[in-house]
């Protein structure tokens, strides 16, 4: 019989996905990659794989589960079998750099932005970038190494404190700080390449954006800088953007994803993430009546039946 298999390394993040398969009766198998063996010389199962890895597994304990999935997709591919979001995406899911070239080959506007690898040319970039700028780290995920700076002696500071928090792959990125009228960014969730819906996202409390409820605090429904919902779908959100990224994501095959943009004072937009291994918010889905973890099972319950 043919299965779904769940390419992943976090069950908390995977398991309302599990549930919605569950519901429509789909077979899968959970394929949960933090270490193990491959035989290349094996031919793998018929069915069709989703891959959900993650950028942050490092966070939890799961240094090499990127570089495992990576090896497990290229034998999939090899075989030819069917991969929702596959090597092309986990190289995205794992590079920032990827990503904001991906985004420019399709004219989509991105922050500016300066790899730095390793501590010393820090400095020199945040000087060229001019201040205020922000960190974050290339291979992220949850907001990793995400800090606004005011000067370059700021960073300094920082750079040279026991807080400093070393990037997993050694790159660092100096970007543009964009100056947002109001303290929100926008998300934009796709299934099967084609748009689900987008949610605003409550940036006052903080650059932890990720909105499964294992990233919350248990106060998470709402943001306490605001009192509003951390988390709100955007009934009836229409612009062009959505195509842009649809387009974006045909061209590098990339099946579902969510991708994050920000709007400054003179309404600009600039999009600054591709989360390949998205995650949604249970509360704001309930109250909108809409769920992404039920339109990725049926998707994958359709690309079954044509395999089958």
């Amino acid at each position: 019989m043919h299965k779904v298999y769940i390419i992943h390394e976090n069950r908390e993040w995977s398991s309302p996905l599990m549930d919605a398969l569950d519901a429509l009766d789909v077979p899968y198998e959970d394929w949960f990659l933090n270490e193990g063996e491959l035989d290349l010389s094996a031919a793998p199962p018929t069915g069709v794989f989703y891959n959900r890895m993650s950028a942050s597994s490092h966070t939890r304990g799961h240094r090499y589960a990127p570089e495992y999935a990576a090896a497990v997709l290229s034998w999939l591919e090899c075989h030819g079998r069917r991969v929702l979001n596959p090597g092309r995406a986990l190289q995205l899911e794992l590079s920032k750099v990827a990503q904001y070239s991906a985004l420019e080959a399709q004219a989509i506007k991105t922050p500016r932005t300066i790899a730095v690898v390793g501590k010393k040319g820090l400095a020199a970039a945040g000087a060229s970038m001019g201040a205020p700028f922000i960190t974050k780290h290339n291979r992220a995920g949850k907001g990793l190494g995400v800090r606004l700076f005011q000067s370059v002696e700021e960073l300094n500071d920082y750079v040279n404190s026991t807080s400093f928090e070393e990037p997993i792959d050694g790159i660092t990125l100096i970007q543009q700080y964009i100056d947002a009228p109001e303290p929100f960014i926008t998300r934009c969730e796709f299934v099967g390449q084609e748009f689900v819906y987008a949610v605003r996202v409550d940036t006052s409390d903080g650059f932890l954006l990720c909105p499964a409820d294992e990233c919350q605090d248990e106060d998470a429904t709402v943001c306490p800088a605001t009192s509003t919902a951390k988390f709100e779908i955007l009934e009836g959100f229409d612009d062009p953007i959505i195509e842009d990224y649809r387009r974006m994501l045909i061209a590098n095959d990339i099946h579902v994803a969510g991708v994050e943009n920000i709007v400054d004072a003179d309404g600009q937009r600039y999009t600054y993430d591709i989360n390949t291994n998205t995650n949604y918010n249970p509360r704001a889905e309930h109250k909108a009546g809409v769920s992404g973890m039920q339109a990725i099972a049926s998707l994958l319950q359709t690309e079954l039946a044509v395999i089958a």
